[in-house]
C-alpha cells in the first residue's frame, strides 16, 4: 500500500520529505514484525542483536566492542548485557589481557536460543518477499549511498 494511504496524508513538501517519512514508517513496520517474533522467546531486538554479535564474533567481546557493532548505537549495552546475564544467555569473564575489563561470552543456553532464532532469517525473508533479489540489491545500494553521503553528521 502507498505511504499516502497508510498514513492518510496526500501532500508532502517534496519527494525527499515523503521518502524520509516512508523510511521511518517502514522501519517501524519492520521493527514491529521482528518484535512479534522475538516476543515468543521473551527477548528484545537489542538483546537479539547482542546474541547475534557474540555468536558471529567467535571470541569474547567487551561491552565497548559490542556497542560498536550494535544496530542501535544509542542502546545501553551494559544494561542489556546485565539482563542477558539474568536470563543466563551470556556471562561475564575477566579479560585475560587486561584485568580491568570484562569479556562477554555466550552461554550454552544463549547459543541454543540464537540458533533457534535462525528461523527469524526465513521469516524476515518472507516479510521482505515483496521485492525480488535484484530489487533488494538496488534498495541496499540506495540505503548505503544515503548513509555514506550523510555519515559526517
Amino acid at each position: 500500500m502507498d505511504i499516502e494511504k497508510e498514513i492518510q496524508q496526500s501532500n508532502f513538501r517534496n519527494e525527499f520529505q515523503k521518502l524520509a517519512i516512508n523510511l521511518m514508517y517502514t522501519a517501524n513496520w519492520l521493527n514491529e514484525k521482528i518484535s512479534r517474533i522475538l516476543l515468543k522467546e521473551e527477548i528484545t531486538q537489542q538483546q537479539y542483536n547482542i546474541l547475534r554479535i557474540l555468536r558471529g564474533s567467535n571470541h569474547p567481546l567487551s561491552t565497548l566492542q559490542i556497542r560498536e557493532r550494535m544496530l542501535d548505537k544509542m542502546s545501553d549495552t551494559s544494561r542489556i548485557v546485565d539482563r542477558l546475564i539474568c536470563k543466563e544467555l551470556v556471562q561475564k569473564n575477566a579479560c585475560q589481557s587486561d584485568k580491568r575489563l570484562v569479556d562477554i561470552v555466550l552461554t550454552e543456553k544463549g547459543l541454543k536460543l540464537i540458533n533457534k532464532l535462525d528461523i527469524l532469517d526465513t521469516q524476515l525473508d518472507a516479510i521482505l518477499s515483496g521485492l525480488d533479489e535484484n530489487e533488494a540489491v538496488i534498495a541496499n545500494q540506495i540505503l548505503d549511498k544515503l548513509r555514506a553521503h550523510n555519515d559526517n553528521d
